[in-house]
């Protein structure tokens, strides 16, 4: 407990000791310590990623109509929302396909249960360079590099409520991968974000992107309060130990709403980790295929095992209704 003692000096209680402090540092101590637990959560499904699971698990949804039934089911399970890509339906590969982005998002509307759709606007900025002897030229094969506009060409005429804005460029995991989001392209994307209506998930790989994020809403290009959802794991970003997760949770504004994640094994943890610290969560085939070791999940079956982690630590599950109104988000038909 802070207590003041003089002008300018107070004093925090730590064990039996009383050390002495500057005001300015007993402030900054006491908004950090102690953290309010979560007592109202939304789950977010991230139901099919873009990663290369399509092969790994027969539960990883590939086509539009699959990828909806998955979501919709994640939904009954308690999902408040969907967090969606889209596939190629014969192979499995990632996709930026229009028609496929509209037949999902028309499924998702019209079934009989209500989630709130939120569709990613992270592909199309993808770079793999040549050999470190020869970086240049790219490899065009596997490079998918387009302008602002085309990257938000589905979100303009889907409508969703949400889509994803990835803060920043990273070293992505593969040797010569880069997953590139310069500062002028988030400015153009947020922008359009904005004007369209649809809310910015913010993705922060590291704190640099919550930095970065700050900077788009001091500009106005984004509103406040805005939307984070912190991804802890990825290689090359921020490692998902709870020193670094914290650093990133003391870094989104107060007035924010946020969501964390994990991958692999540490999904469940981090539903508890995240809720402890004041945050929503994510689950879902996108970062995990495993329920256990060995014993391969549907997206459903990883929505039920979080809503048992938040239940039984004396949370409540809140629907997509009641998400709407927290963020602030209006539901849409396609254009």
């Amino acid at each position: 407990m802070i207590r003041k003692v003089n002008d300018g000096i107070g004093k925090i209680n730590i064990g039996n000791r009383d050390i002495l402090m500057a005001e300015n540092d007993c402030k900054n101590s006491e908004a950090i310590m102690p953290l309010s637990m979560n007592k109202e959560v939304f789950i977010t499904a991230a139901v099919t990623g873009s990663g290369g699971t399509q092969d790994k698990s027969p539960h990883v949804p590939r086509s539009p109509e699959q990828i909806a039934s998955s979501a919709i089911d994640a939904a009954k399970a308690g999902a408040a929302v969907v967090h969606c890509h889209v596939r190629d339906p014969e192979t499995g590969a990632p996709s930026r396909d229009l028609k496929y982005y509209r037949e999902l998002t028309e499924r998702v509307r019209a079934a009989d249960v209500d989630v709130v759709l939120n569709l990613t606007a992270g592909m199309g900025g993808d770079i793999v360079f040549g050999s470190t002897e020869a970086p240049l030229p790219v490899n065009e094969a596997a490079t998918d590099m387009i302008g602002a506009s085309e990257r938000m060409a589905h979100i303009a005429d889907c409508l969703p409520e949400i889509c994803t804005l990835d803060c920043g460029t990273m070293n992505f995991a593969e040797a010569d991968y880069v997953m590139t989001n310069t500062p002028g392209m988030l400015r153009a994307m947020g922008q359009m974000m904005t004007d369209l209506g649809v809310k910015p998930e913010i993705e922060a790989f590291d704190t640099g992107h919550l930095w970065f994020a700050k900077q788009l809403v001091s500009e106005g290009i984004l509103e406040s309060p805005a939307l984070v959802q912190l991804c802890m794991g990825i290689p090359w970003g921020a490692p998902n130990d709870l020193n670094t997760f914290m650093a990133m949770v003391n870094n989104v504004p107060s007035d924010w709403n946020w969501s964390a994640f994990s991958i692999g094994r540490d999904q469940m943890p981090y539903v508890a980790a995240s809720v402890l610290a004041g945050g929503n969560v994510r689950v879902g085939l996108e970062d995990n295929i495993y329920l256990s070791k060995g014993v391969l999940a549907t997206n459903a079956q990883l929505v039920e095992r979080a809503v048992g982690i938040i239940e039984g630590m004396g949370a409540t599950v809140i629907g997509p209704d009641a998400v709407r109104k927290k963020l602030g988000l209006t539901k849409r038909e396609p254009r």
